[in-house]
């Protein structure tokens, strides 16, 4: 049984990876289709605190991937196929496997559509 398990790998999903991993909770990311959600297809991006010239999305997503690891993220790309709240608990179905999980965050954010 995990602490909790984050679906979605864009900056909420990295953020909330972030914060629970500071929290010891060794989060778990499921992070389904897109992997670094919208901002792995943005150019610059110069609403972001703490980047006063702009940073590029990917690079973005590469230093909050990297800083979640820090904290005990792990990282598992694949889909979510099913999830269940069970009476205490939430059941989350991949691809292969299922994963138990105390709490869940779903942060699936958006796609675009062109």
């Amino acid at each position: 049984m995990r602490n909790v398990v984050i679906i979605g790998s864009g900056i909420s999903g990295l953020t909330a990876a972030i914060y629970t991993g500071r929290a010891d909770l060794k989060p778990i990311v499921i992070t389904g289709n897109e992997d670094g959600g919208q901002l792995m297809i943005t150019s610059t991006i110069e609403n972001f605190p703490g980047f006063p010239d702009g940073i590029n999305g990917p690079e973005l997503i590469g230093l909050c991937k990297r800083q979640a690891e820090k904290f005990g993220a792990e990282f598992i790309e694949s889909n979510v196929t099913s999830f269940k709240r069970l009476k205490d608990h939430f059941m989350i179905g991949l691809n292969k496997e299922e994963i138990y999980s105390k709490s869940a965050i779903i942060a699936t954010g958006a796609s675009a559509k062109y």
